[in-house]
């Protein structure tokens, strides 16, 4: 088995590719330890010291280190990852659900055609670009011009979210969309 990696601009995260289905469905944000039970890959890759976060998606995973350099930690995420597909073990509990997200989505009623316009600029254009840096973006509400959004994986805590939400994001919205002022990361 082969485990290609990226890196993502988030210095803190790295990209492995483990050339096979990871998510059937959705994704899969684990930002500690705790949030890591219902996956036993996600509790061994916990286990490795410098370990701080970990998101599954349809083909990749993303590791986040709290300290240590990539080159001490890249082998042990390595072994950890082939070792979980080459022994057969699911990635989720029996009883787990793929369905990673659980966050209720808020707006008025009254705006529900701009908020679909918001989800299909997010499906198209955004959401496919946020994955090859290794994370996802997903809608979490609109209110008084203001679009919520929710960043995940190599995303969270990434020097340039800012950036890409205020300046790529919101710049698009407002492009398509005049009715919003602001986009906010929740």
């Amino acid at each position: 088995m082969f485990i290609q990696t990226e890196s993502t601009p988030n210095p803190a995260t790295l990209k492995f590719l483990p050339g096979r289905s990871v998510m059937q469905n959705g994704v899969l944000d684990m930002p500690s330890a705790s949030a890591a039970a219902r996956s036993p890959l996600a509790q061994a890759l916990f286990s490795i010291e410098g370990v701080s976060g970990v998101f599954f998606a349809g083909d990749f995973i993303s590791v986040t280190k709290a300290d240590g350099e990539w080159q001490h930690l890249k082998p042990a995420i390595l072994g950890v990852i082939m070792e979980h597909y080459t022994s057969g073990a699911p990635l989720l509990e029996a009883g787990e659900s793929e369905d990673g997200e659980s966050a209720a989505e808020f707006y008025d009623p009254a705006d529900e055609e701009t908020v679909a316009t918001i989800k299909e600029l997010l499906e198209a254009r955004v959401r496919p670009a946020v994955a090859s840096d290794g994370g996802d973006i997903t809608f979490r509400g609109f209110r008084d011009g203001t679009v919520y959004l929710a960043m995940k994986g190599a995303c969270s805590g990434c020097p340039s979210s800012t950036a890409t939400l205020k300046h790529g994001i919101q710049n698009m919205f407002r492009h398509y969309l005049p009715e919003v002022q602001a986009v906010e990361q929740i």
